[in-house]
């Protein structure tokens, strides 16, 4: 913080800070302790007349001291300046300890002004005595209009009634209470605040101090969040998508019924279950489970990924998954919704072919022929036959249509996309 940021503080403060000269001209001040210049200036000379010994002449350098002004009370420092002006003089600070508040309240005040949250201070009637300009703002006034007057004048006769009864607990058992309460805003709209009233000695009265925080916002956004929750509930259990609610650590803990059918399970084999047990040994896996540590580990909030789904029956499913983090409820914590979408056949496990066996049934899919495939692999004629007949082998087909339907049952190749290629190519216009 530089010199000018550190004057601008203080100017809303109850401070008054000065420079003075030789001849305690003052050169520099600055403060919000006084309304205008003229009353700092008179505060000054009466520091110094109190200050000048018999002989005449200002004494800084004393130590700090109290002193009262006009009814008001302060402590000061003040110390002659050193020889880097050349000009010697005095400097010093007042810091306002007390005044128009009552005895001991003039601390709480001026805080309390300054202070964001709302606080006010009510005597037993339930009269306001003061209040700061975020607790007035609460009602749509200002706090000048409210010290005096009786609580009944701006809430609701039963949440007065309610304020009444609060404040004498408070004053009889004589001990302070946190709680969270509703208020009527100035529009008619129901407020929320959260915050802690406690007993206090106002000069000779005995009253209710209070600090509050509106947190009326965060309320409506937790009703929200509610709202999104149960809607998203309904949308689980009505609208048909498999879907489930997965716990930080992988394991479901809700499923939709479709999700179940779509595993060949019941729902109450699917809850509880680790979801990775769902999951084939496919290079989806592992790119699955980067963006799960991303989602859990707070650096995304939303993502998608592809993932083979295993069945009860131990079939093969290549799906699409939609994850999206469910954040922490009182009922529930933190976790991840997964939806699945466009979900290929299901299908038996098929063995592991290389790239080039699955670059030879999409061209056979497309309607190449033997010479075709060899042209445009840049194989010879001899290589692709080799490879023919080792896939007639591994897939249990004897001719080249057995072979194209045997691929996209077993779903190695996919069934949603022209010219045919892998479900995991890279590219679109790659077959594998």
């Amino acid at each position: 913080m530089d010199e000018v940021d550190f004057e601008t503080l203080l100017a809303r403060l109850p401070v008054s800070w000065w420079e003075t000269d030789a001849d305690s001209g003052r050169l520099r001040s600055g403060g919000g302790a006084f309304a205008d210049e003229h009353m700092a200036h008179r505060f000054l000379k009466a520091l110094s007349a109190d200050d000048a010994p018999s002989g005449g002449g200002a004494r800084p350098g004393a130590g700090p001291r109290r002193t009262r002004f006009e009814g008001r009370t302060f402590d000061v420092t003040w110390s002659a300046r050193g020889g880097d002006t050349g000009r010697g003089g005095s400097r010093g600070v007042a810091v306002e300890v007390g005044g128009g508040a009552p005895a001991g309240a003039g601390a709480y005040a001026s805080f309390a002004d300054l202070s964001p949250a709302a606080m006010f201070v009510r005597d037993a009637a339930g009269c306001y005595v003061w209040a700061n300009h975020a607790y007035a703002h609460l009602y749509g006034t200002t706090r000048d209009r409210m010290v005096g007057r009786h609580l009944g004048e701006f809430d609701a006769p039963d949440d007065a009634a309610r304020f009444l009864a609060l404040d004498d607990e408070i004053l009889t058992g004589g001990r302070s209470l946190r709680h969270t309460l509703t208020y009527r805003r100035p529009d008619g709209s129901p407020g929320h605040a959260a915050g802690y009233r406690f007993p206090v000695s106002w000069g000779a009265l005995r009253c209710v101090a209070g600090t509050y925080v509106d947190v009326t916002e965060y309320v409506h956004a937790l009703d929200g969040r509610r709202r999104a929750e149960e809607d998203l509930r309904a949308l689980r259990d009505r609208s048909g998508l498999p879907c489930v609610r997965l716990s930080a650590d992988g394991v479901v803990g809700e499923a939709s019924t479709a999700a179940a059918e779509l595993l060949r399970l019941r729902p109450s084999d699917l809850v509880g279950s680790p979801a990775d047990a769902f999951l084939a040994e496919s290079p989806e896996r592992a790119a699955l489970h980067a963006v799960w540590r991303e989602l859990t580990g707070g650096r995304r909030r939303n993502a998608q990924s592809g993932a083979v789904l295993v069945d009860g029956d131990r079939r093969l499913r290549r799906v699409w998954v939609h994850l999206s983090v469910a954040h922490r409820t009182r009922e529930r914590d933190a976790g991840v919704w997964a939806v699945v979408t466009r979900p290929g056949l299901s299908h038996e496990p098929h063995p592991v072919l290389t790239p080039a066996q699955v670059r030879i049934l999409a061209l056979l899919a497309a309607g190449h022929d033997n010479a075709g495939v060899a042209a445009a692999l840049r194989l010879s004629r001899q290589t692709v036959d080799y490879h023919l007949a080792r896939l007639r082998r591994l897939l249990g087909a004897a001719t080249r249509p057995a072979l194209v339907a045997r691929a996209y049952v077993l779903g190695i190749l996919s069934p949603h996309s022209w010219p045919p290629r892998s479900p995991t190519a890279a590219h679109p216009l790659s077959p594998a």
